[in-house]
């Protein structure tokens, strides 16, 4: 394959990232590629360009704003709503290039990238396909269920004063991004922290977390986009990945229009993050999905 470094601007930052192409000359489908909170183009998005590629299609790995290569102030600030925009950005930046096929590109995001990707999805009429894995979909429910109540308000209460004392003072308070023991991180447990860990020990992911990220990742939800999506829609997921009442109740307010299929299996969470055996088998689901997303309408609960 070849791999392109390439950059793209949104509302005036640019955004940077890593275009896998497949060797063979001529256009070709292509997919925008976003991933979990917090994430670095480096991590799974990377892991997933590389394999689709493999399978013939222009795949971009990029930085959202605030973290990575891509520019952005302040840094480390989780913003979805910025995400969706930057996403966007990319789908369309894809479009513009001579050698995809402007009328099939695609989206595929990883865990909470999903919420950012249904509302993306949502806004974009003409996107061929949609597919998303292991997501971490937003909903009141969810968010309740993941920080519980009171953590909830208790996490958007100092969001939402940090976000004044920047909008001040123009300073930024920070946490880490993760860790085993403090709960008042960014993602908090030993569960996300082996794995995050070692990429920060390598230097290619940041632990920080801005605290004025719960001011607007708090706010956010994705459930209200779901009867928008007009672009089929693969959800991988199971009962061993983050909050599965959450991704049940997302296909549940699909338009009954509208092309889907859902992959429930026991695949763990991180899996589809770095196990290759699982890649490899979310890859060839996913290119099948892009490459068949104009046949007639089908839905259901698909086997693992």
């Amino acid at each position: 394959m070849i791999v392109e470094k390439v950059s793209f601007n949104i509302d005036g930052t640019p955004l940077v990232g890593d275009l896998y192409k497949p060797a063979s000359t001529g256009k070709a489908p292509a997919v925008a590629i976003i991933g979990p909170m917090t994430y670095h183009k480096e991590q799974a998005p990377t892991e997933y360009a590389k394999r689709l590629a493999d399978r013939g299609f222009i795949a971009l790995a990029y930085d959202s704003r605030y973290r990575g290569e891509s520019g952005g102030e302040p840094r480390e600030w989780e913003n979805p709503a910025h995400k969706v925009a930057d996403l966007k950005a990319a789908v369309n930046y894809l479009k513009s290039r001579d050698d995809v096929e402007s009328g099939q590109v695609s989206i595929l995001a990883i865990c909470q990238g999903s919420s950012e990707a249904v509302k993306a999805a949502g806004e974009l009429p003409d996107l061929h396909a949609l597919a998303t894995l292991a997501g971490h979909y937003r909903d009141a429910e969810g968010d309740f269920e993941w920080l519980t109540e009171d953590g909830y308000a208790a996490r958007k209460a100092a969001g939402e004063a940090a976000a004044k004392k920047y909008a001040d003072t123009g300073k930024v308070d920070y946490v880490k991004a993760s860790d085993p023991v403090d709960v008042n991180v960014g993602m908090p447990g030993d569960f996300v922290f082996a794995w995050y860990g070692p990429w920060a020990d390598r230097g290619i992911w940041k632990n920080r977390y801005a605290v004025m990220s719960d001011a607007d990742l708090l706010s956010f939800e994705s459930i209200s986009a779901v009867p928008n999506i007009k672009a089929p829609w693969l959800m991988i997921h199971g009962d061993n990945c983050f909050l599965p009442s959450a991704a049940k109740r997302h296909i549940g307010a699909i338009a009954p229009t509208t092309k889907h299929e859902v992959v429930w299996n026991d695949t763990p969470h991180l899996s589809y993050y770095d196990q290759p055996d699982v890649l490899e088998e979310a890859a060839d689901r996913i290119s099948k999905w892009f490459n068949n997303a104009n046949t007639s309408n089908h839905s259901g609960l698909g086997a693992a």
